[in-house]
């Protein structure tokens, strides 16, 4: 057995490439640079925590949720609290082990996730404060999951490679090891201004989020519209559900919320040209930028220009082309418009505080592409439209 493993341990211990770091690269460079004049008038700007930086770790599903949850807190008069993402990580890590060697490694398992993942944490073991669970138990100063993630996998391969007919009665407690020596072990009890507490007690006690008044809302045809789905994409490991409304409801209730002062979590696909982060900038430009001069590329981001029209059927041929892809996830805190009244979602982002011309941290994100590349909004339920409500049955 003790071979097997060090075999599985060999044979991937050679790092991934990180996606998250070259889709940093990929959209930092996209756009025409300084020069903007975007005049954006803010409509909306409600409260969230600071910009955190995920590092070169493709954990934004756990940043974009607990600055949601976060910001959810301060909305209940809560005194804001930086909630460990790192604990969440670990926690999903475990249980994503779990699913994969039930499943006899037919499913993703990856550093991904998705946007509810954070809530499964709370509801099934609670959460604790980053002062208490940082993660960076192997030497850096940054978030760094290539090394841990190929060492789990290796390990739960080796797992099922095993001759012995059946598995071993100490494989998970293999799993706990890995995630001890890289993450830091499990916070049983901790002290937090003054008082003692285990994740349960602090997340039921000091947070104070229900994780049941959550849901999350999507927009495909291959659904039938109003039903309880599971959304398609490889990082949906826990299988989570939504509800599938059609593209201008989900547009609605996204308004609906913000209006009514609750943030939106948000899984989209950023891998875009249109999404550009030196400009600060999310656009779908009405003529392809593929088919546009490196002059006109750089134009459509210094002013804003005609927008492609984004119809369901638009939406659905992306997704089911491949061109929509699940790859990020943000927390959408605001709504503005620029100069000629066209709506933009004021977007909070989880790489760093990196500077653009419009707010730190931060993107401007248009009506057009929040309707094309949306894979899912977490919301509130109190932040339903009442006649979308009375349509899922909530």
């Amino acid at each position: 057995m003790k071979s097997a493993f060090l075999i599985g341990f060999l044979a991937i211990l050679s790092l991934n490439s990180n996606g998250q770091v070259d889709l940093i690269n990929k959209v930092k460079d996209n756009g025409g640079g300084d020069g903007s004049n975007y005049r954006f008038t803010t409509q909306i700007d409600l409260e969230a925590t600071p910009v955190r930086d995920q590092g070169r770790s493709g954990t934004c599903w756990s940043y974009a949720t607990t600055g949601f949850v976060e910001a959810e807190m301060m909305r209940m008069g809560k005194d804001p609290i930086d909630i460990s993402e790192m604990f969440t990580v670990r926690q999903v890590y475990r249980d994503k082990a779990e699913k994969y060697i039930r499943l006899h490694g037919h499913l993703n398992f990856a550093q991904g996730g998705a946007l509810p993942d954070v809530l499964l944490v709370i509801k099934k073991y609670g959460a604790v404060p980053q002062s208490v669970y940082q993660g960076l138990n192997y030497g850096t100063d940054i978030n760094n999951h290539g090394e841990l993630e190929s060492v789990l996998k290796g390990m739960l391969d080796a797992v099922m490679a095993n001759k012995n007919g059946k598995l071993t009665p100490v494989w998970r407690q293999s799993v706990e090891s890995v995630l001890d020596v890289y993450l830091g072990p499990y916070p049983t009890e901790f002290e937090f201004d003054g008082k003692k507490y285990t994740p349960r007690t602090f997340a039921d006690k000091v947070m104070g989020i229900d994780p049941d008044n959550y849901i999350q809302i999507t927009s495909w045809t291959h659904f039938d519209f109003y039903d309880r789905v599971q959304i398609q994409v490889p990082d949906n490991w826990a299988w989570s559900d939504s509800y599938n409304v059609p593209l201008d409801e989900m547009m609605d209730a996204l308004d609906h919320a913000l209006e009514k002062g609750y943030t939106v979590a948000w899984a989209a696909d950023v891998s875009e040209k249109g999404f550009s982060l030196k400009n600060g900038v999310a656009i779908v430009p009405e003529t392809e930028l593929s088919d546009m001069s490196a002059d006109q590329r750089m134009e459509v981001f210094k002013k804003p220009s005609p927008e492609m029209q984004i119809t369901q059927e638009v939406r659905q041929k992306a997704y089911d082309n491949y061109e929509t892809q699940d790859d990020h996830g943000l927390l959408i805190t605001g709504k503005a418009v620029d100069q000629n009244g066209n709506v933009y979602y004021i977007v909070k982002n989880s790489w760093g505080e990196r500077e653009n011309p419009y707010r730190t941290g931060y993107l401007h994100v248009s009506a057009a592409y929040v309707r094309y590349k949306t894979i899912s909004l977490l919301m509130h339920k109190e932040a339903i439209p009442k006649t979308t409500v009375k349509k899922i049955l909530l």
